[in-house]
Formats: C-alpha cells, sequence, structure tokens
C-alpha cells in the first residue's frame, strides 16, 4: 500500500494565550499543499514494527512519529504488530510544514485500511491527538481551521488553487522555543507583521514575531519576497523556517525561484500550490 502523506501551510495561525496545561491556544487555517512524503505500508510475516526511511539524518527508532504512531495503533486496537513500513521524504524537517504529523497521520489512516478498519473515526482522532497536535489536521484530508493546542478540526472549504513558492534555509526551528518566546519577543523595526488581505482570506503569523528575532535571515526573506513583482504575499508557515510566498501566476514560479537561488544561496525551495 503506497499512500501521499502532503505537507501543510498556516495560511493564519494567531495565538490566543498560554493554557493551563503548558500548551498555548491557537486558532489557525491549515491547508495542505501538493508537496508529500510517500509511505509504503506492507503486512509481514515477521513480528514487529520494520521501519525505514530515505533520509538517513532522521530516527528510525520511536522517537519517529512514523514509529509511535505505528505502535499506539497496535496497542489500541490489540492487533499483533507485524508490519513494514518505508518513508520516502520530500518535505524537509523542521521547517514548519508539518511533515512529521502528516506521516503520523497517515500511518495511522493506511493501519486502518490495511487491518479492517478496527478504530471509527473518532478513535482515530483522539489516537492521532495523542501523538501530536498537529496529527489530527491531516486525517481530515482538507483545509480547516484548528483551534485549541491545534486538535480541534473543523473541516472548512477552501476551494482555491494558490500557486507556491516554498523557501526554507538550511537550519529548522524547534517548535517549543518558537512557542515559549511569543509572549516576550519583539517586533524588528522595517519588517512587516500586519495581516495581508485577500479575496481568499489573510495571511498572519503571531509566532514571526519570536522567530524573526533570533532568525533575522528569515525577516529578510520575507520582505525580499514581498517585493518581489510576481508575488502577492508572503509569510513564515508554523513556527518556521519555511517562508512561503503567494504567485500572482504559476507561470512567474520558475523566474522567481531562480532569483531566490542567487539572492539567498543554497536554500531548498519547491513549487507547488494549495490542495
Amino acid at each position: 500500500m503506497n499512500l501521499s502523506a502532503p505537507a501543510k501551510i498556516n495560511l493564519s495561525l494567531s495565538i490566543l494565550g498560554k493554557r493551563p496545561d503548558g500548551f498555548h491556544e491557537i486558532e489557525s487555517l491549515m491547508v495542505p499543499i501538493s508537496l508529500a512524503d510517500t509511505l509504503t505500508l506492507e503486512a509481514s510475516e515477521e513480528p514487529g514494527i520494520a521501519f525505514t526511511c530515505s533520509d538517513a539524518t532522521l530516527p528510525c527508532d520511536d522517537s519517529n512519529l512514523v514509529v509511535r504512531a505505528a505502535r499506539r495503533f497496535f496497542e489500541t486496537t490489540k492487533i499483533p504488530s507485524a508490519i513494514r513500513i518505508h518513508l520516502a521524504k520530500a518535505i524537509p524537517h523542521g521547517a514548519g510544514l508539518g511533515g512529521g504529523s502528516s506521516d503520523a497521520a497517515t500511518t495511522l489512516t493506511g493501519l486502518n485500511q490495511l487491518f479492517g478498519a478496527p478504530l471509527a473515526p473518532e478513535a482515530l482522532h483522539a489516537l492521532a491527538a495523542e501523538i501530536g497536535s498537529d496529527v489530527p489536521f491531516f486525517l481530515a484530508g482538507s483545509a480547516a481551521m484548528c483551534r485549541g493546542r491545534g486538535e480541534i478540526v473543523e473541516p472548512t472549504p477552501f476551494p482555491h488553487q494558490l500557486p507556491l513558492l516554498l523557501i526554507k534555509p538550511g537550519f529548522g526551528v524547534p517548535t517549543p522555543w518558537a512557542y515559549s518566546r511569543w509572549r516576550d519577543a519583539l517586533e524588528i523595526p522595517g519588517i512587516s507583521y500586519a495581516p495581508q488581505l485577500f479575496s481568499w482570506g489573510r495571511l498572519v503569523n503571531d509566532l514571526e514575531r519570536p522567530v524573526f528575532e533570533k532568525h533575522l535571515f528569515l525577516a529578510i526573506l520575507k520582505r525580499w519576497l514581498l517585493e518581489q513583482p510576481e508575488t502577492t504575499g508572503a509569510l513564515m508557515s508554523g513556527s518556521g523556517s519555511t517562508c512561503f510566498t503567494v504567485l500572482r501566476d504559476v507561470a512567474d514560479g520558475s523566474a522567481l525561484e531562480a532569483r531566490a537561488r542567487e539572492a539567498f544561496g543554497a536554500a531548498w525551495t519547491c513549487l507547488c500550490q494549495t490542495l
């Protein structure tokens, strides 16, 4: 069984305050995009969870969300574990694109399908929420407004195929660190954090303030993207470190991508679209 695990971008991310459980209350419009990892799941005659990954820098033990999701599935259903899983990575790690969460959600849905749907949608959602705050979003398979710590998912119609250019530098941003700095971080003069308004919605991210304060590169990247004639808006996704820009036309993407590589060196780039 081969399954696609799409990345996401946050078109909006508002932080409403810190919760008693230590997490932050958020409201975020998340949209899946055409960039995706691929998971291959195959029943095995050997007991256990045999997991491999195309990216040698990622762990293949229980610290990987795919392994954690598979283990929780078998523990919850009481089905003896006997599975081979291979993950072909395309989504960069530590990018604010939800790659690990999407891989975990796709593992849960794939295992549930492979073993005869022992878990109802509500049980699958509860299991996903245990594994990570963004994991339930990827079960929805569509754009959604996510609230709470991210586990309250309200599917939202988003019929717009926005052409995008994603740019990620060679460093990631730990999500817990970004949230821990949200309250005390200061804005950088000359950088716009204001909501960008469009007919299809708005772009705004409250985590830009703490992340930009430490990683000035990302602030400069966003400002540069907003200055380019091919773009209509630009934003950091999630806790970073990816910034994305909405293109005026899909045909503008290649020229802007090439110019971005010249301006910012060996950054990872990807042309894609919202789904």
